[in-house]
């Protein structure tokens, strides 16, 4: 991936957020419950995604590890 991208998590909201390169002006788009994708208003590119009830999913008890570096493929 030639982009940066940003990983933001909010422990006391529960909400995992990961941005792909520069922040841009952009709008949420609905992926499924509590989950979903940000895209760039001029290009149409996602920009990045958003978890609400990130550990609740992940069946984490206490830490979620993410294991860097890992590839991740968007696809519209």
């Amino acid at each position: 991936m030639k982009d940066e991208f940003h990983v933001y998590y909010d422990e006391e909201g529960d909400f995992l957020e990961i941005q792909i390169g520069p922040y841009t002006k952009s709008y949420c788009r609905d992926i499924d419950e509590g989950i979903y994708e940000r895209v760039d208003e001029m290009t149409g590119e996602i920009k990045g995604f958003g978890i609400l009830s990130f550990k609740k999913r992940t069946l984490a008890r206490k830490e979620v590890d993410i294991k860097l570096p890992f590839k991740l493929a968007i696809t519209a």
